[in-house]
């Protein structure tokens, strides 16, 4: 692969990893799309990515290329593997062999899966923000490096680099998704208990106007009413100010403890 060439496709694949604000942004198919980028700018056999967003669940998303086969390198990972090792210290996983003396001494039950894949080196970077590890992604290499890859492997220290660069930059993008979701949560509830407020207000001028008496008494009855009838008071506000409430179970409330 040219230099200049290479140079602008992990740019744009940089920018477009970053770009997470969309309304269909979905976790799932992310990942996997990082995963297949992954493996084309570093040339390997496969990539996958291990998932928690810094929380309990774990997600195991595999690249396009060869799904099962990584799905495998990845699910075998409970019992030691580069992936579980990134994610404990936070940093990357070297380059290593899968070898008797380097992955098969330091992983054995992954090393012999890999090796039954044709893998012959693997390394992780973690996916990590701030001092938050949200995931890792895995490398996997062809045993001799060239077998069925695409034009354009680069060598194993060269492609650790690219691939934390591509982890460093989802880990920003993945951030700002979570806040950006988060505020918008926030803005709903806010917008919501907003409009439920204007609800009680205009549905407790109504009773007042109605019965000529004060605001206090007026939310006393709606509030009677809801818990009698097990209703939001949202709810029962809206019902009063389209006048689809009996007036006579709504009276009884005027009574009711408060």
């Amino acid at each position: 692969m040219r230099d200049r060439e290479s140079e602008l496709r992990l740019a744009d694949v940089l920018v477009r990893t970053a770009d997470t604000l969309t309304e269909d942004f979905d976790l799932e198919r992310y990942l996997e799309w990082l995963a297949d980028r992954c493996t084309e700018l570093v040339g390997a056999r496969g990539v996958g990515v291990m998932y928690t967003g810094g929380e309990d669940t774990v997600r195991i998303v595999p690249c396009g290329r060869r799904r099962e086969a990584v799905r495998g390198l990845l699910e075998i990972q409970y019992r030691g593997g580069p992936c579980v090792e990134s994610f404990g210290s936070g940093q990357p996983v070297a380059p290593t062999r899968i070898c008797p003396d380097g992955g098969g001494a330091r992983w054995p039950h992954f090393a012999e899966r890999a090796g039954e894949q044709g893998v012959g080196e693997t390394y992780a970077v973690p996916i990590r923000r701030g001092g938050t590890v949200l995931g890792v992604l895995n490398v996997f290499v062809a045993a001799n490096g060239k077998e069925e890859e695409p034009e354009g492997g680069v060598p194993s220290e060269l492609g650790l680099r690219i691939a934390q660069t591509l982890a460093d930059a989802a880990a920003t993008g993945l951030h700002n998704h979570r806040t950006h979701s988060a505020y918008r949560v926030l803005s709903e509830q806010l917008q919501t208990a907003l409009d439920s407020r204007i609800h009680v207000e205009q549905a407790k001028g109504v009773l007042a106007e109605r019965w000529h008496t004060g605001m206090d008494e007026a939310f006393e009855v709606l509030r009677g009413y809801a818990r009698r009838e097990q209703q939001v008071i949202d709810f029962v506000a809206t019902q009063v100010i389209r006048g689809k409430i009996d007036e006579d179970e709504l009276r009884r409330g005027r009574s009711a403890p408060s």
